[in-house]
């Protein structure tokens, strides 16, 4: 029977190493080159001619965080890509719910993978592909330990032999029905403590290949580890675009302003800026109604005098009823783009009595400076009050105002009205 092999990306969890602030995203959503780091570890895996199928592990909530990643990959792995799985309290536990909603597709061999390890090597995957259709039962990737090992015992300092040590990687690869029942063997008799999956096969004694990988394919656990990764960005497993024009060489500089309202109806959470904040109302509106994506988006279109939100996504038409506004905002930087400029600064002011703004206000700045591609020093948010007048007062909607800075190449043969 051919094979067909899916990469499994476990993407459920929250980085906490890496995080300075509550709201800061989570590692693999966090910018690298050209897209989240999620972006490129999924393109890794989607370029790949061996690769059939990708299912992602992703946190319960972090559904618009995946879709923004998904939507900065290839064609080509976006096709390969099916529907997420929710992941559990542990990488185990997650790692099963990935399995599981693999069951029934038809998958032979799965490749577990880490999305924090964005740099995995075309040459590593197809070296483990090789080592499963050869019959290996289970492949770890893994590298030699080069270093100088010590172990300590009650104050006695003793020398390792390093040349039997191998530090472990992902992809950690398994025919799927052996990975199935290791995990469901591992459920029924309370081991919910491992920390890979190889572990799983250690404990039941089953053969392991090992397949060599690279130093590059590291995870992005500290901050500098996402400072190296970086400095590797030029490495990147997906093509990075044309640098735009610098900012210096773009003379025509634009000011846009936009304005957006929308009501309050029943909910549990309000979209502002991509973001999901706990309310006890949502937004009322045709798309997801995030009123702050719709003014910046507004603001865009007015500087490069392109109309409005309206006229390119007439809420009228059934395609755009409960879109995410992001798309909406990524057409105005592509119609921005396609006049030879760039983006160069965003600011926001949010009117509302509830919900508090202070509190989000870094992860609004986070996720808007993401969408537009911008430094986060080149967003800036502000919340305030209507002083209790006002449907904004009267807590029955939310308003936003938004500027934004557009430079664009001077064009000495436009054309005047007569």
């Amino acid at each position: 029977m051919k094979q067909r092999v899916a990469a499994l990306i476990v993407a459920a969890g929250k980085g906490s190493r890496l995080s300075n602030l509550p709201d800061d995203l989570p590692k693999q959503y966090r910018r690298l080159g050209s897209g989240s780091v999620l972006s490129h570890t999924l393109n890794a895996f989607g370029r790949h001619a061996g690769i059939d199928d990708i299912v992602c592990v992703i946190a319960e909530g972090d559904r618009r965080l995946y879709d923004r990643s998904l939507a900065e990959t290839s064609a080509e792995t976006q096709a390969k890509c099916h529907e997420p799985a929710t992941g559990g309290a542990t990488r185990q536990a997650s790692v099963f719910n990935g399995l599981s909603a693999l069951s029934e597709s038809g998958v032979t061999h799965v490749l577990i993978h880490d999305a924090a390890r964005p740099f995995i090597a075309e040459k590593t995957i197809s070296d483990i592909l090789d080592r499963l259709r050869s019959g290996s039962a289970a492949v770890l990737t893994a590298i030699p330990v080069v270093d100088t090992i010590k172990s300590i015992s009650d104050g006695c300092l003793k020398t390792i032999d390093r040349s039997k040590l191998w530090a472990a990687q992902t992809p950690q690869a398994f025919a799927l029905e052996t990975a199935l029942k290791l995990h469901q063997q591992a459920q029924s008799e309370g081991r919910l403590d491992f920390t890979d999956d190889i572990g799983l096969a250690e404990w039941q004694e089953i053969d392991i290949d090992i397949a060599e990988g690279s130093a590059d394919n590291f995870k992005i656990t500290t901050q500098p580890d996402l400072i190296k990764a970086e400095s590797l960005a030029a490495r990147m497993t997906h093509p990075v675009s044309p640098s735009p024009h610098p900012l210096a060489a773009l003379d025509d500089v634009r000011t846009g302003q936009g304005y957006d309202v929308h009501a309050f109806e029943d909910g549990d959470a309000v979209i502002l800026g991509g973001v999901s904040i706990p309310h006890s109302r949502k937004l009322k509106g045709h798309s997801d109604a995030d009123v702050v994506l719709h003014a910046i988006t507004d603001a865009m279109l007015g500087a490069i005098a392109d109309g409005d939100i309206g006229a390119h996504f007439p809420p009228s038409d059934p395609k755009w009823k409960g879109a995410a506004s992001d798309q909406f905002l990524v057409d105005a930087l592509r119609r921005v783009d396609e006049l030879g400029g760039r983006l160069a600064h965003v600011d926001v002011t949010i009117i509302c009595e509830a919900p508090k703004i202070g509190p989000h206000r870094d992860a609004l700045r986070s996720s808007i400076a993401q969408i537009c591609k911008l430094p986060i020093g080149r967003v800036s948010v502000k919340a305030t009050t209507s002083e209790k007048l006002g449907f904004t007062g009267r807590k029955e909607g939310i308003a936003c105002a938004s500027v934004v800075t557009v430079r664009l190449p001077f064009d000495d043969t436009e054309e005047y009205p007569q």
